[in-house]
């Protein structure tokens, strides 16, 4: 199985235009609302017309505008499952399943079908329940078997888990990366949230304002975002404009830290240090920092940090174990921040 994509499509003051591959994995799309994560999916779904380019799945042209290719929804047979599930309100669950599984035509083959997905999912003894008689998680079950009983070509999940509890959610996660391992084929996720990217991607793509950012593998991305937003995206708190010194250091002018930093590109226009990465004590790009603000988690804390007589217009956040602040806790503390750690952005 692969996916090639690459269109455009215009709406006035938003311009989509993506291009990305991606073979037999789980390939997100990530980032903030309005960026044309969703709308990417529903131009692989058939939903939204392109203005122009090509999208192909295993071999199979879904949309060419040169070739005049434009196959329906029901041609393409992309399994797209929605933010709210799209269940069909006045059907009960076993009859959604069944509106899945319409285009076998033979109608034993079809009920074998709908019989082993519904037992797969763990749905046979809601057969008879209606949409709003089943919790979240059920919905999103029922809506990942009446997709699957299709035999789709490619699984494309909008936000699938933003309207649970954090509790359902992850205990679904791993519900659903088992129906993505059983399942085999490419698979492409829309989501805000860096944490379940990490968990469930091999690769992700970066998107603001209509254009990939960056694009590889759930490492490479997360060790390496290359741009701010990229950063701020995967997680990193801690993002300051630079200027460049004359010795090759590069001032973090947000934080007022000269830093030595480690073959920093010539587009280089920010820098990012994500707070856990940040060690006690003497060291390269060692301060002396004074505690502006102590902010207590569920189990660590963020303790908020500015250079002695400074006066640095943002503080620099540092996350440890509370047990490890505790045995520190100090008005005043010496931090370092090995070079290794300071990730080199660019605007775009």
């Amino acid at each position: 199985m692969s996916l090639y994509v690459d269109i455009e499509k215009n709406l006035g003051s938003f311009c989509l235009k993506v291009k990305f591959e991606a073979g037999d994995e789980t390939i997100s799309l990530l980032g903030a609302s309005g960026c044309g994560k969703s709308l990417t999916l529903k131009c692989i779904a058939g939903i939204e017309t392109p203005d122009k380019g090509k999208i192909i799945v295993d071999g199979v042209t879904l949309f060419d505008s040169e070739k005049k290719i434009n196959l329906t929804p029901q041609e393409r047979r992309t399994g797209l499952m929605f933010q709210n599930y799209a269940l069909f309100p006045n059907m009960t669950v076993l009859q959604n399943i069944r509106a899945g599984a319409k285009r076998e035509k033979n109608a034993q083959k079809r009920n074998d079908m709908v019989e082993s997905v519904m037992d797969s999912f763990g749905l046979t003894e809601f057969a008879n329940r209606y949409p709003h008689q089943l919790s979240g998680g059920q919905q999103q079950r029922v809506a990942l078997a009446r997709i699957l009983v299709s035999s789709p070509r490619i699984l494309l999940l909008d936000e699938p888990f933003s309207a649970l509890d954090s509790h359902l959610r992850f205990k679904l996660e791993r519900e659903v990366r088992h129906v993505i391992r059983d399942f085999g084929k490419t698979v492409v996720l829309v989501s805000h949230d860096r944490d379940e990217v990490f968990r469930m991607s091999d690769s992700i793509a970066v998107m603001d304002g209509g254009r990939i950012e960056r694009i590889g593998s759930r490492g490479e991305v997360f060790a390496d975002p290359q741009t701010r937003k990229g950063a701020i995206l995967t997680g990193c708190k801690n993002v300051s404009s630079i200027e460049r010194l004359e010795n090759g250091q590069l001032w973090a002018t947000d934080w007022d830290m000269v830093l030595t930093v480690q073959n920093a590109p010539l587009d280089t226009t920010a820098v990012g240090v994500r707070m856990k990465t940040i060690k006690p004590g003497p060291g390269e790009n060692g301060y002396r920092c004074r505690v502006v603000e102590e902010i207590e988690n569920p189990f660590s804390y963020t303790i908020m940090l500015e250079p002695m007589y400074s006066q640095c217009t943002v503080p620099i956040g540092w996350e440890l174990l509370k047990k490890d602040w505790e045995a520190l806790r100090s008005d005043e503390v010496t931090i370092h921040i090995p070079a290794e750690a300071i990730l080199l952005l660019r605007d775009k």
